[in-house]
Parts: structure tokens; sequence; C-alpha cells
């Protein structure tokens, strides 16, 4: 069976590192890839790396009138079975391509997140005839996107989660030393978050975070390290941590590749984000034994029991953030508790090749 993936990403986020990370699985189960995406991209740049086969689309961006015409001709020259769709401007090409020129190969679109709105041409391509399936990243993210589907398009959906490659479990500890760097005192808590700087990650909670435990509850024997590729936001956010005088005690690392190796050395994660489809940055941090406290967003509800195996907070309260990340700084174990129940639910349901032969599944049911 052979699979062409498309994605319009040129920066690096979980879509991303999903793709990479299911590839090598489904390979196994005897299936050939090939990405058609932007030229020069980290995705470009990483299957170069990784030997993934690579069609570069014209004008340096997939959404473009060209790449609905040259679509037809990849398919023409790949001859794929089916056609998966990683990117919400990958499904958008996929139609008018389909549309204009009839590419009689069905589709399968991955939906991980939930955006805050939804255009006519938009509810138009979710619900595209020839879409045979919707992989939701998340049970909440099936719900909210069934708000906009037909009856028809709603069988349609199926529920198959993130996955975290084992390739992480390997040694990682060559990333750079977050202490020395920012000179962070030996008997201090560093409290790790893994981010883009995106309006959905939230990260003006994440300060407000920090500065109810610092400020407010007098904790200053913690230190937040946030890796994550910046944005329009970013200065935004650096005058925050100024106002709030936490420039000691919160430190912006940027976009790091392979940034899950930082995980080692952190005391506990924090995810503050306020709409999410998995986050995969959580599960990666479960998975490598380190407690979470997280807002309750995407796959978390169904990964994580609060006070079982983490702490799981409302979206946007700082105060219920602050105050779990305090308990974990003053008992051992609790910390050692999250850190063997969290690492053994990932293990259980959420390894690649767990949920690869889900996804090969999808495959053959689009093919029929």
């Amino acid at each position: 069976m052979k699979i062409l993936h498309v994605s319009g990403a040129r920066g690096w986020g979980g879509n991303e590192q999903q793709l990479i990370d299911y590839i090598p699985e489904l390979e196994k189960l005897g299936t050939e890839h090939i990405v058609f995406g932007v030229t020069n991209s980290i995705l470009h740049n990483r299957c170069k790396e990784l030997g993934i086969s690579f069609i570069e689309a014209k004008k340096k961006k997939l959404n473009k009138f060209a790449n609905y015409l040259y679509l037809k001709d990849v398919v023409k020259k790949v001859k794929p079975d089916v056609i998966h769709l990683h990117t919400s401007d990958s499904l958008t090409v996929y139609t008018i391509s389909d549309l204009l020129t009839g590419l009689k190969t069905k589709a399968v679109f991955s939906k991980k997140g939930m955006g805050s709105r939804s255009s006519l041409l938009s509810k138009y391509k979710y619900n595209y005839k020839n879409v045979a399936a919707t992989i939701c990243v998340s049970q909440r993210v099936q719900e909210e996107f069934s708000a906009i589907l037909t009856e028809a398009a709603k069988k349609k959906t199926i529920v198959i989660h993130d996955c975290v490659s084992p390739d992480i479990l390997k040694d990682t500890n060559d990333a750079e030393d977050i202490r020395a760097k920012f000179n962070i005192p030996e008997n201090t808590f560093i409290v790790g978050n893994i981010a883009n700087h995106t309006a959905a990650k939230d990260h003006f909670t994440l300060i407000d975070t920090a500065d109810h435990l610092i400020n407010t509850m007098g904790r200053k024997d913690v230190a937040f390290v946030q890796v994550g590729e910046y944005t329009k936001l970013t200065d935004e956010l650096k005058e925050l941590i100024k106002e709030k005088e936490l420039e000691k005690h919160v430190f912006f690392m940027g976009r790091i590749a392979g940034a899950y190796r930082f995980n080692h050395q952190f005391d506990a994660f924090v995810m503050t984000s306020q709409r999410e489809g998995g986050p995969t940055s959580v599960l990666e941090a479960m998975l490598l034994g380190l407690p979470v406290v997280t807002t309750n967003v995407g796959v978390v509800p169904e990964v994580m029991v609060n006070g079982t195996n983490g702490f799981i907070c409302a979206v946007k309260d700082y105060k219920c953030l602050a105050e779990n990340l305090a308990k974990l700084i003053d008992d051992e174990q609790l910390i050692e508790k999250f850190s063997e129940l969290g690492s053994n639910a990932i293990k259980k349901g959420f390894m690649a090749a767990t949920l690869a032969p889900q996804t090969l599944d999808v495959y053959k049911k689009a093919m029929q």
C-alpha cells in the first residue's frame, strides 16, 4: 500500500512530529510513504535526514493555484492508494484539485485541533464527499468538530490519539545544560513547558501561574523554563515577565529541535493551553516520568485522572496550576506516584507501535 502525505506546514509543531513518528511504524506494517510539502520547510529537511521521499510543492507554499493542478501530476506519478492530508490548507488543495482535475483517489484527513472559526469554505471542505475518513486526535476534537459536519461526514470520523515515538526513551542527555545556561541554583525546582508561542498555547496563563506561585505564594525556589518557537506574541510575553519582575525565574529558550530532551532536566511539566488537540508534549513528558500539571484540554481527560497520575485544572485557572505545582514541590512521594502511573498510561495506550495499526485500518477502509 502506498500513501501520499500532504502537508502545508512550514514551521514545526505536533502535526509534523506525528507525521514523522508514525511513518516508521507504518512502514513496518508493509506500507510505502511519500510526502508532498513545502520546499525547504523543517518537514522537508527532516524527511531528507530520515530518508523519507519528499516532493516539493510549487511557489514555496502549498495553497497556490499552481499546486491545485500540480497535485494531479503528483498523483499520476506516485499512484498512491490513499492521500493523507495533515493540515487545513492541504485539505483545501485536495478539495479544489479534485474538483478541477478529478484525482480519483480517496483522502484521509487528520484533524488535530479546533480553530476558533469556520468559514463556508471550511465547512464545505470538511464535509467533502471524497474525504473517506477524518482522524480526530481526541474525543473532544471529534465532538467539537462534529458541530460543523453533516450526518454523513460525522459517520466518517474516528478517534486515533497522537502517538509517542519509542525513540524518546533512548539516552537523551545531550541537551544543553539549563541550570548552567540560566544560572539556576541546584536547589531550585525547574518547571518545564514545551509549546510554540501561539494564542492556543496561552503562555499568558503560564506567566500568571509563575507570578502567583513565585510572587503571591512566595515560592522563590522555582524556575520556569519555556521551549518553543517565537511568534508575534513573544515580545508581549517578555514584557509581561518584566512587568511582574520574573526575569530571574522565567526563561525562554526559543525553538529547539528535539525539545523533549529537556524533560530529563525538568522536575515537573506544566501545560497552560486554552485549545488543544493533543498535546504531544504532555504525552512525551509523562512517558519520560515527569509529573504533569495541565489545563483540561484535548486528550488530557483521556490519559490523565486528576490527582492520580497528574493534576488537571480549568482553562486559564492559574491559581489552580500554581497551587498544584506547589504540592509537587513539597511532596517527593507524590512526584514518584505521578511519574510511575503517568509513564505506564502512555506505554499502555499511546505508543506509535500500538496506534499505527489503527491508522493502517483507516487506510484500508478508505481504499474500499
